[in-house]
């Protein structure tokens, strides 16, 4: 067997990569194909663009944006304030508090959210008096159900009661990514279970739990939709009042959709700061390691 003589030393530094035509006139292709779709969109008179830049900043439509901007805010603190008493429960060892915990998670997850809308916007036809009683023992005080469940208020506690189901699981998986031997450090050191909870094992948690609660916060937005079926005024029960009066259905449609996209997309753009902000520790570690 004869060897291959030697080609000589090669010349690194005059090294290339070779041309990327194929991902060339990929993209070449892709630009041509989205032109021609956006070009179409745009001339298309059925899109009623004149209608869309109209109603866009309309007053009725920015009061929607903002009743659903405060319902987002106002549902998803209330979610994760619960769900993280839900997760808790669901880690301790009182047996009671975690069938408790996973009993709510069970129902409010396995539940429709609009279901769950109309339930508490209907309250009434099951309870026509909510009563503060001591069990079997006498009324300490009535009030009438319609007074107390108002269309703001259903959708409030539906929001928030569906929220903190999807929640208390989210957190209860960033809190088992956190390694046990960091509890077992802090109970060493004399540290009660709910600070080192706290200044411990909460905040390396929240590199597992932040992703999925941005994900969360930009479902909840789309889902202040649904409490247009209770008569909830949200944006997008605005467009729809608007329609039904000038029957200009897709504009006004596009009109909710430009807006649900601007503020998802802020959501977006939040999020990557936040992961980044929770991320420094681990990059810290790699840089100390390597």
């Amino acid at each position: 067997m004869t060897a291959t003589p030697d080609a000589g030393p090669h010349d690194v530094a005059r090294a290339h990569r070779p041309f990327p035509t194929g991902k060339l006139l990929l993209w070449a292709l892709v630009v041509v194909v989205a032109a021609d779709f956006a070009t179409a969109v745009a001339r298309n008179p059925n899109f009623g663009w004149p209608v869309i830049g109209a109603y866009l900043f309309d007053a009725t439509v920015l009061r929607g944006l903002s009743v659903s901007l405060s319902l987002t805010v106002v549902a998803m603190t209330l979610g994760i304030a619960l769900g993280l008493l839900l997760a808790i429960a669901r880690l301790s060892q009182d047996r009671l508090a975690r069938g408790l915990s996973g009993l709510f998670i069970w129902f409010f997850r396995g539940t429709p959210l609009l279901v769950q809308l109309i339930f508490w916007y209907n309250l009434s036809t099951l309870f026509p008096e909510l009563t503060l009683a001591i069990p079997f023992g006498p009324v300490l005080a009535h009030y009438d159900t319609n007074t107390v469940i108002t269309p703001i208020t259903a959708a409030i506690v539906g929001l928030a009661l569906n929220e903190a189901a999807y929640m208390a699981e989210i957190i209860r998986g960033g809190l088992l990514s956190v390694d046990r031997g960091q509890a077992e450090t802090a109970e060493a050191f004399g540290m009660t279970r709910l600070y080192a909870l706290r200044r411990i094992i909460l905040p390396q948690a929240m590199r597992a739990i932040v992703p999925p609660t941005g994900n969360q916060l930009i479902s909840m937005i789309k889902a202040t939709s649904l409490v247009s079926v209770i008569a909830m005024a949200d944006l997008l029960y605005s467009v729809q009042s608007i329609y039904n009066r000038t029957f200009e259905i897709v504009p006004m449609l596009l009109v909710a959709v430009i807006w649900y996209l601007f503020v998802t997309s802020l959501l977006n753009v939040g999020q990557a700061y936040i992961e980044r902000y929770y991320a420094r520790g681990e990059r810290k570690i790699a840089q100390a390691a390597s």
